[in-house]
């Protein structure tokens, strides 16, 4: 029994091992280990943060935690969101599954059109399609960190009740290859402008 934990440094391509007598040894890992550990692994202490504000309601500091990593249909973020504020409008996809885990702070899932409350510890699962319209509102006094894991289904469409909008969108190894925000009555016939 030598090994009680083991921690990623930050930025680094090393290993912290922590014995049960507390004795710590780092050692640097291999090119393969170090390349595996970048492909892999993300965490979302050391991220860089984007603040990102539409006043008055939306504001929040959020990175993209798959991003360059090897997965390519798992999603995840990490948001931390000032109080009486909300991160994105209400929605739902058509396609894409969520999963937010609140991990500091309390709160209000607004879903289907009930308010839920929400706290530390909780873990909120939405299925895809148009009875789980979802939106995170900080509705308390301090900050509201939450980890969001969603599936990458592409193409997708998501919808937005409040201000009768869809996004449409598709991606092609994890690049956008399509994305358009319009309003239903905006739609042509089929055949408009086809010779």
């Amino acid at each position: 029994m030598t090994v009680l934990q083991l921690y990623w440094l930050v930025g680094s391509a090393k290993q912290v091992v922590e014995n049960f007598v507390g004795q710590v040894t780092i050692f640097s890992m291999n090119e393969k280990s170090a390349l595996l550990a970048a492909q892999l692994i993300r965490n979302f202490n050391d991220v860089g943060l984007e603040h990102q504000v539409r006043d008055p309601l939306y504001e929040s500091f959020a990175a993209r935690l798959g991003t360059g990593t090897a997965a390519r249909k798992l999603g995840a973020s990490i948001d931390t969101v000032p109080p009486g504020k909300r991160s994105c409008p209400y929605h739902f996809h058509h396609a894409q599954e969520e999963m937010f885990v609140v991990l500091e702070g309390c709160g209000t899932l607004r879903v289907a059109g009930e308010m839920l409350p929400l706290r530390a510890g909780d873990v909120v699962f939405i299925p895809a399609g148009p009875e789980y319209p979802h939106q995170i509102i900080n509705s308390s006094d301090q900050p509201l960190k939450y980890l969001s894991v969603s599936t990458r289904e592409t193409p997708e469409i998501c919808e937005y009740p409040d201000s009768d909008k869809y996004l449409a969108m598709a991606t092609a190894n994890g690049v956008s290859a399509f994305s358009a925000i319009q309003r239903p009555g905006a739609s042509v016939d089929y055949w408009d402008g086809e010779p």
